[in-house]
């Protein structure tokens, strides 16, 4: 889990309007999102029951479509 030290920015209120992050804290929840979406990607696949091809005649069928 990443330790994040965000600040918010917040209105005249004292409502929050947005969030700072530093930048290699934001590079990094872009690499575990990128990595939950996979993840998930998978998930979904496993659970459509479809059947499996070789990744070589996925790529085929996604080129030529």
């Amino acid at each position: 889990m990443i330790k994040l030290k965000e600040r918010f920015l917040t209105d005249e209120k004292g409502d929050p309007i947005g969030v700072v992050l530093d930048i290699e804290e934001y590079f990094k929840l872009l690499e575990e999102l990128e990595e939950l979406e996979s993840i998930h990607a998978f998930d979904l696949a496993r659970a459509s029951n479809d059947e499996a091809i070789p990744f070589k005649q996925a790529i085929y069928e996604i080129e030529h479509k």
